[in-house]
């Protein structure tokens, strides 16, 4: 005998766990993905027609769509509980389509009904308080791709079948990024590059402690990039300041805030991914999958992360409050901001409804999970559960320090630059690295330590090293 309600999820794992959370008068099942797409034949797409589209049962697809059909016929409402995104909501439109076609759609009541993360609380209110009708405009959106994607896939591929053999097929996306990328490499190729040089002296202070300085001014004259355009030039220099007894002359401190990095959105979950843990860009989508859907914790099938397909960077209350009285638990009072730290998306079109990506529970430490996921989880969930809680941590403060030193003249200047932190705030668990940062334990900041000097502090030179570069 069939539920009352039935309700359509993708995946059977996401069906397993919500079905434990709805209980009795609920029936949960997946329709696998999506189960109609555009037949791979001429007119599927008529521009002429409106855009007029015509649909098929995907591949192995029939087998669901019967099942969806017998249950549904014997349901008094149907709830489609697929992702909040646009192909969540395509597929539901999919769903209701086929339902109406079998005129099934008459006999029922349909809901559509979405949450942001798959924990008891989450679904419950969702479907006490977040029942609504399918998103037309997202819908729109949905169509408008699909239609792009076989208009440009179906005309170009068999051209690029013909003309480069071993070819796989055209895109939407890849075709117009690929002519970007043959544009800017004629670019590149057209280029004239010009050559600089760059001095650097390895120096000691009075103690011995070895710093390094870069030649900032030559002649009395601050230089450009290109002004030591030649290897005779740089020799020039380098005897230059070799003549040199060179002293501290200027020492300039200055106090800086640092901020930590927003929440993860989608496109920074996977940089940081690849960048600390060296996933691909499919591989952290498919490891977030797993955890946004569900790990056997205990007997109890738990969702340890939020939806993972977003561009909006806010946290609810309930995460915020959390990550505050974690912080001051376990960090002190010290680490904790006066106020909660607010987010904004900077895409102009970001959905801000949809939440950064963060673990359901915050009081949930890796740790505590080891025993329960694969390397590949735990490395990922660790990594979404210190970036969120260092976007709610006090700012890092740092001293940044510049050493000017010459022999008194301004003939030849050198600048030593580095930076001390003096209080770490929310680097004492996580920095955000970029693809030039020098990203190690002892120097998160990738700035060269300073060894303590004072003016008027002789320095002696150990070496001096010119570089070649071209302009790029």
């Amino acid at each position: 005998m069939s539920a009352e309600n039935l309700v359509i999820v993708e995946s059977p794992a996401k069906a397993k766990t919500i079905n434990k959370y709805l209980g009795n008068g609920f029936e949960v099942i997946a329709s696998y993905g999506h189960i109609r797409d555009l037949p791979p034949k001429d007119g599927s797409v008529r521009p002429d027609e409106g855009f007029a589209m015509d649909w098929a049962p995907s591949d192995r697809a029939s087998k669901h769509i019967s099942e969806i059909s017998s249950k549904a016929r014997k349901a008094s409402a149907v709830y489609l509980a697929t992702d909040p995104d646009r192909e969540g909501e395509a597929i539901s439109w999919h769903i209701k389509e086929i339902l109406k076609d079998k005129k099934i759609l008459n006999k029922l009541q349909l809901y559509r009904v979405t949450f942001n993360e798959i924990t008891k609380s989450a679904v419950q209110k969702a479907f006490e308080d977040n029942v609504r009708d399918l998103d037309e405009s997202l819908i729109d959106a949905y169509l408008a791709r699909r239609a792009l994607d076989y208009l440009v896939g179906f005309t170009l591929s068999p051209v690029l079948w013909r003309k480069l053999p071993g070819s796989r097929s055209a895109g939407r996306v890849q075709s117009v990024a690929l002519r970007l990328i043959c544009e800017r490499e004629t670019e590149i190729e057209a280029f004239k590059a010009d050559e600089y040089w760059t001095i650097e002296a390895k120096l000691q202070t009075p103690d011995g402690a070895p710093f390094t300085a870069r030649l900032t001014h030559l002649s009395g004259n601050k230089l450009d990039k290109l002004d030591i355009g030649s290897e005779e030039d740089a020799q020039a220099a380098v005897e230059r300041i070799n003549a040199k007894n060179l002293s501290v002359q200027k020492i300039e401190k200055k106090q800086q805030r640092r901020n930590p990095a927003a929440p993860f959105i989608t496109s920074t979950l996977q940089q940081e991914a690849a960048r600390k843990l060296g996933f691909g860009a499919s591989q952290t989508m498919r490891v977030a999958q797993k955890l946004y859907e569900g790990i056997d914790i205990g007997g109890e099938t738990v969702g340890l992360i939020t939806y993972m397909r977003t561009d909006g960077t806010t946290l609810s209350m309930d995460a915020v409050n959390q990550a505050r009285g974690v912080i001051a638990k376990d960090y002190g009072e010290s680490y904790l901001p006066n106020a909660p730290r607010l987010y904004k998306s900077k895409a102009k079109n970001a959905q801000e409804a949809h939440e950064a990506i963060r673990p359901t529970d915050l009081t949930r430490q890796p740790a505590m999970l080891r025993p329960y996921l694969d390397d590949q989880m735990f490395r990922l969930y660790d990594l979404i559960w210190k970036r969120t809680m260092a976007s709610q941590m006090e700012s890092a403060v740092l001293d940044k320090v510049a050493v000017d030193l010459s022999d008194g003249t301004d003939d030849v200047i050198l600048r030593a630059n580095g930076s001390v932190v003096t209080f770490d705030g929310f680097l004492t668990l996580y920095f955000e690295t970029g693809d030039e940062d020098n990203d190690n334990e002892n120097n998160p900041l990738g700035d060269r330590r300073l060894p303590p000097m004072n003016e008027g502090d002789a320095s002696s030179i150990q070496k001096i090293d010119k570089e070649q570069h071209f302009t790029q």
